[in-house]
């Protein structure tokens, strides 16, 4: 351990606690592999030594990580990245060891939930990315899927012009064919986890750029349609139109917002981020809307930062924390309001997946359920270890697709010894990694958004509407 004093690379006791994990698990970690030349971090927003030594070692987060679940090893757990950032802090190098043990973190924030010390790991897994992201060389082929991955994902155009194409490739058979080959598998299975996940998609038109609210006004509200969500699941973001409006608020959707950051801050890509925000923020803050609704969890965890995304920009940092104090999720804000829209009856029975980044980095779980249970005749019933992570983490399942299907499947086992109807959740990430797995397994469940159930309650389309969407 270096015994750097510089005021940015002091010493950390980040061992402290009646939990210390094993130190020749924690010294090998630290130190194998190549090493980048200086100290891991600089001086553009390091990770915080405060932050590091919250941290007790107690071990309440190991149970609830996914790697840890998986691998059962040390630096693959909360507590031993902690440590790891705490090396590097007190100076020593930014190993490709200590990489790899910082890139297979899902960033689900379970672990923020089980600590009993408050301790910020999404604080310290978002500026520790950062870090890597600008000082450590990654391989060409990580580079390649890198580039390729962020020149698509957070642009919805982009992502719309693969409607076309894939809805074909869909139809046609050649996607039952590939799938039985197994070549696509072996030869890129990054691709073969893309093309896994694509959903059957849906002939849906765009929402108008505002729509009226049904009875008296309530609340004026912008609408995020999303990346993802806006190519491949634009009937959430209808169905999410349809019920706000029968709630009585004002629907605004500007058509030319964009990505607002989340997939590129979850990344490291903090740069990238701020541009996105600054954009999103641009397009709304004159609206005259009193509330921003997301209906895509990882964006909603990112919107609700973007306070300290811009905190440091002259120009945008009052302007970020006046926009973040409007962000709701959409089943945050119609349990704000309260119901007023009938609920017309849905004989079913639901499995509800908390989504990570709504469950433990938002810490919305009770109402979802609520507005479930709200509906008369449908019945909820628990999915055991809700608190583990499906393994779609973002882009996390694309960069790493073998443990990622691992997750996949244990969740998907779970949701299916529910016996339910149907599975819902609040997140597009997820709704495609469940699919994906519960196919693998030879299963059968029906998947919707939150949004779709309440729209059918509503609209009295029956279950049916819901059960036999594909």
């Amino acid at each position: 351990m270096s015994d750097i004093d510089d005021g940015l690379h002091t010493p950390v006791d980040a061992t402290r606690g009646i939990g210390t994990p094993p130190v020749d698990a924690l010294r090998a970690a630290g130190t194998s592999g190549p090493p980048v030349g200086g100290p891991a971090f600089d001086s553009d927003h390091p990770p915080r030594a405060d932050l590091v030594s919250d941290c007790v070692h107690c071990g309440f987060c190991l149970t609830t990580c996914p790697t840890y679940v998986l691998w059962g090893e040390e630096m693959d757990s909360p507590r031993g990245r902690i440590h790891l950032i705490g090396q590097g802090l007190s100076g020593e190098p930014l190993s490709d060891s200590m990489v790899t043990h910082f890139d297979r973190c899902l960033g689900c924030m379970a672990c923020v939930t089980a600590c009993p010390s408050g301790v910020r790991y999404d604080r310290l897994i978002e500026d520790t990315r950062a870090q890597v992201e600008r000082r450590h060389p990654r391989t060409a082929r990580e580079r390649a899927l890198r580039t390729a991955i962020f020149a698509l994902f957070p642009y919805p155009k982009r992502l719309r012009l693969l409607r076309g194409p894939l809805r074909a490739y869909q139809m046609s058979g050649l996607q039952r064919l590939v799938a039985r080959s197994g070549l696509l598998q072996r030869l890129a299975p990054a691709l073969a986890t893309l093309e896994s996940l694509a959903p059957r998609l849906r002939g849906v038109p765009r929402p108008p750029a505002r729509v009226r609210a049904r009875g008296t006004r309530r609340a004026v509200v912008g609408m995020l349609t999303g990346c993802v969500q806006s190519a491949f699941f634009p009937d959430v973001n209808s169905a999410t139109v349809r019920v706000l409006a029968a709630e009585g608020c004002e629907v605004l959707i500007p058509p030319g917002q964009g990505c607002c950051g989340a997939l590129s801050v979850h990344n490291g890509r903090r740069a990238e981020a701020q541009r996105f925000a600054r954009r999103l923020i641009d397009t709304f803050e004159s609206c005259g809307m009193d509330f921003f609704v997301v209906n895509a969890a990882g964006c909603g965890s990112s919107l609700k930062e973007y306070d300290e995304l811009l905190a440091d920009d002259p120009v945008y940092a009052e302007r970020a924390a006046a926009f973040t104090a409007k962000v709701r999720d959409l089943s945050e804000l119609l349990a704000e309001l309260g119901p007023v829209a009938r609920r017309h009856p849905l004989p079913l029975t639901v499995a509800y997946h908390d989504a990570c980044h709504l469950g433990h980095a938002q810490g919305v779980r009770a109402q979802p359920r609520a507005l479930l249970r709200g509906i008369p005749g449908l019945e909820l019933r628990a999915i055991a270890d809700p608190e583990i992570c499906c393994g779609s983490a973002g882009v996390w399942n694309v960069l790493n697709p073998a443990p990622a299907a691992e997750l996949g499947d244990r969740k998907a086992k779970a949701v299916l010894a529910t016996g339910a109807d149907l599975l819902v959740t609040a997140n597009p990430g997820c709704l495609m990694q469940v699919a994906a797995a519960v196919r693998r397994r030879g299963g059968s469940i029906a998947l919707a958004h939150t949004a779709h159930v309440l729209d059918a309650s509503i609209r009295n389309l029956g279950a049916a509407a819901l059960v036999d969407r594909d």
